[in-house]
């Protein structure tokens, strides 16, 4: 795996405080905690990517009533 740098400018210092405060109650460094949070969020499929990905799955032919039968079906566990 190939490690980048990033720098991020402008950051707000009440936003990096919180984060510092966040980082240091996980006893993380900051760097440890800003670079799990890039992680989370780029590992995580966005709602565009879902919608995406499901537009391209093969169609499923049913009835309303079956999924009306499926719905009460599942219910009744």
């Amino acid at each position: 795996m190939n490690n980048e740098i990033l720098q991020v400018r402008d950051v707000d210092s009440g936003d990096l405080a919180v984060l510092r405060d966040r980082a240091a109650r996980e006893g993380k460094s900051l760097s440890a905690y800003l670079r799990d949070l890039l992680h989370d969020e780029a590992t995580q499929m966005t709602n565009a990517e879902v919608v995406a990905r499901i537009a391209e799955e093969e169609p499923i032919d049913v009835s309303l009533d079956e999924i009306r039968d499926y719905i009460d079906a599942e219910r009744s566990w």
